[in-house]
C-alpha cells in the first residue's frame, strides 16, 4: 500500500510539469554473445523508458519474461552526466556506452540503490520503474535533461562476460520533449497500474495467511 501511494503521488507531481520522455525497443533474445550465463528471460531487455519531467527522472523497464528473485539478477542503469567512462564496455562490442554514475537494481530484493540512496522503485512480473531524483546524479557538465541513460542486466559485478544484453544497443538514451501529452499521460498510467497490481498482490497474500 505503500508503494501504491508513493507512486500515485509521484504521478500526480509529474503531469504538474511539462515532460520529455523516450521509449527503445529491445529485440526479445539477442543476448550478447560474450555472456558467459544463463540465458533467464528476466536477463533480456525489451523495452527501456526515461521520462523527465524538470525535478525526477521516472526510468522503466520490460524484461522478457517475470524478474525471478532466486535468479538474483542485477539490473544496472549507467547514467552519463557529461564525462563518462570512455569505452567501458569496447571488449564485448559496446564501445558507445558510456556512465559516470549508476543505479542498481537487485532482481532478489527489488530494491534500487543510487549510492547509499534508496530509491523508490516498483517491480510487478516483468516489468520495473524506479524514479530517480534529478539532484542526485552530480553534473560533470551536462544538464540532466542532457543526460545520458542506458541499461544491462548482469548475474554478478565482475567481467563484462556477466552483461547479458544492453538497452539501447551501443548507445545512451537521452529524453526527448513530447509532442503528445496523452502519451506522456498513458505513461504515467501505466506506472500507476503496476502499483495497483502490487496492491492486489499483497491483499491476495493477506487473504491466503488469513
Amino acid at each position: 500500500m505503500k508503494n501504491y501511494c508513493v507512486a500515485l503521488g509521484m504521478c500526480l507531481a509529474l503531469t504538474a510539469a511539462p515532460a520529455a520522455a523516450v521509449t527503445v525497443s529491445d529485440p526479445v533474445g539477442d543476448y550478447l554473445p560474450s555472456f558467459a550465463g544463463t540465458q533467464s528471460p528476466d536477463l533480456d531487455v525489451t523495452s527501456f523508458s526515461v521520462a523527465y519531467d524538470g525535478t525526477n527522472f521516472l526510468l522503466g523497464a520490460t524484461l522478457a519474461g517475470a524478474i525471478v528473485p532466486g535468479n538474483n539478477a542485477l539490473y544496472v542503469i549507467g547514467i552519463d552526466t557529461g564525462t563518462g567512462v570512455n569505452h567501458p564496455f569496447g571488449n564485448i562490442g559496446e564501445p558507445n556506452v558510456t556512465f559516470n554514475q549508476v543505479i542498481l537494481l537487485s532482481g532478489a530484493t527489488g530494491i534500487a540503490t543510487f549510492g547509499a540512496t534508496q530509491l523508490t522503485t516498483l517491480v510487478n512480473g516483468n516489468a520495473f520503474s524506479i524514479l530517480l531524483p534529478g539532484n542526485l546524479p552530480t553534473s560533470t557538465g551536462d544538464q540532466p535533461a542532457q543526460y545520458g541513460f542506458n541499461l544491462w542486466p548482469r548475474v554478478g559485478l565482475g567481467n563484462n562476460n556477466q552483461i547479458s544484453d544492453f538497452a539501447p544497443e551501443n548507445a545512451l538514451l537521452r529524453v526527448q520533449p513530447l509532442p503528445e501529452p496523452a502519451t506522456w499521460a498513458m505513461m504515467l498510467l501505466g506506472f500507476a497500474g503496476i502499483g495497483a497490481a502490487m496492491r492486489r498482490k499483497r491483499r491476495q497474500g493477506l487473504a491466503q495467511l488469513a
